[in-house]
């Protein structure tokens, strides 16, 4: 390591510092010694083998649904059964990756035919990331960045919405915003990039935060944060907890949430390839792997976990981990499915082979919907066929 630190530290002394922290995360099995950005992640994870040979129960049903005046499906992350267990609830992108330069309604719900019964959102959301359905059937949806430096050139009158969560009535109407639109901060006034919003029984609101660091790997770069935010329910901050890090109870971009019926949080750490659970406290409870890279966590009322791995590949999630829905025990933690990647000219993530969707949901007959982003986008769903009840 000598040797190393000799042929690699430069003579300027503000340089030194930070190579050296590199240095060190190499030595730690963190960091790969020829990373690209954002590849590193928890040596732990070194130690699980990919879990791709699993059966598959389910027929794949791409292009599922259909939005008004046949307006094409963009980018979909946010996605959320409603209350009722029949409809869907999806955050397009407004045809594109983005609502910064568009006049359409983006969130839109859906009947089991794939229809849409109902639209809002036009003006007030930006990059509609993560979603919750409450148990009144209103509409939580985490908004995570504010029109960009090309938008606002093109569009420079665009809604300076985005770092917020907003909750909405089954009908539309705006009821509530944490955070300060178009304003990335700190709490208890500002959220900064937030990826997903979850309701508790209790009314308590989660809220994971941030979106870029996942692809930090350093932790003295400004992006190096990511946490969890706990709010009551009329939206006054309660505390937060974790992180920017690999270790147990620290994140890098949690990017989903999910809560079983123990009333345990799950959070997909996606940067660290891994679930974390944690009591509503804030406590480390437990560390998976096994359920690969995941970008979209859901919990049924019978415990049985939906992660959807919309990114894995030899550099973001190496060991052979494949892109697909993993399906299993929130209670054991066992995956009993796999569905694996479709095929498509471009893969979504940053590489690898094939494509699949980011955002999960399940309604109560045990169909599952996918929100697509990237190559293939709009929404898939999965008929089960034969699967355990």
């Amino acid at each position: 390591m000598d040797l190393l630190l000799r042929s690699v530290l430069p003579t300027s002394r503000l340089l030194r510092p930070a190579l050296v922290a590199v240095v060190a995360l190499v030595t730690l099995g963190v960091l790969p010694a020829a990373a690209q950005r954002g590849t590193s992640g928890p040596p732990e994870h070194a130690n699980q083998k990919p879990v791709n040979h699993l059966p598959n129960p389910y027929e794949t049903v791409r292009d599922w649904g259909t939005l008004p005046d046949g307006r094409s499906w963009g980018s979909v992350s946010a996605v959320n059964i409603d209350v009722d267990g029949i409809h869907v609830w999806a955050g397009d992108r407004c045809g594109t990756n983005s609502c910064a330069e568009s006049n359409v309604d983006p969130i839109v719900k859906l009947d089991p035919d794939g229809n849409v019964v109902m639209a809002f959102g036009a003006g007030l959301i930006t990059w509609p990331h993560g979603m919750d359905v409450d148990a009144e059937g209103n509409v939580w949806v985490a908004d995570a960045r504010s029109p960009n430096a090309q938008e606002l050139e093109r569009t420079p009158n665009a809604p300076r919405n985005g770092h917020v969560v907003r909750k909405f009535s089954p009908t539309g109407e705006l009821l509530l915003t944490i955070g300060v639109p178009g304003e990335a901060g700190e709490p208890p006034r500002r959220l900064n990039a937030p990826n997903d919003v979850h309701v508790a029984p209790d009314g308590s609101i989660f809220v994971a935060e941030t979106h870029p660091s996942q692809y930090v790997d350093d932790p003295a770069h400004a992006d190096a944060v990511s946490r969890i935010h706990k709010y009551a329910p009329d939206g006054t901050f309660l505390m937060s907890f974790g992180s920017w890090g690999y270790a147990d109870g620290q994140f890098r971009s949690p990017h989903s949430l999910a809560m079983d019926s123990r009333g345990r949080l799950f959070v997909a750490d996606r940067g660290n390839r891994r679930i974390q659970i944690f009591d509503q406290d804030g406590n480390h409870l437990d560390t998976w792997y096994q359920f690969s890279r995941i970008s979209g966590l859901f919990i049924d009322e019978n415990d049985v976990l939906y992660a959807i791995d919309s990114e894995s590949d030899p550099n973001y999630n190496p060991g052979g981990w494949r892109k697909g829905l993993r399906v299993g025990s929130a209670s054991t933690g066992e995956v009993w499915y796999f569905v694996p990647e479709h095929m498509s000219e471009r893969a979504s993530g940053m590489g690898g082979y094939g494509s699949m969707g980011e955002g999960v949901t399940v309604d109560r007959d045990g169909n599952v919907y996918a929100g697509e982003v990237g190559p293939v986008q709009g929404m898939t769903k999965f008929i089960p066929r034969l699967v355990r009840r």
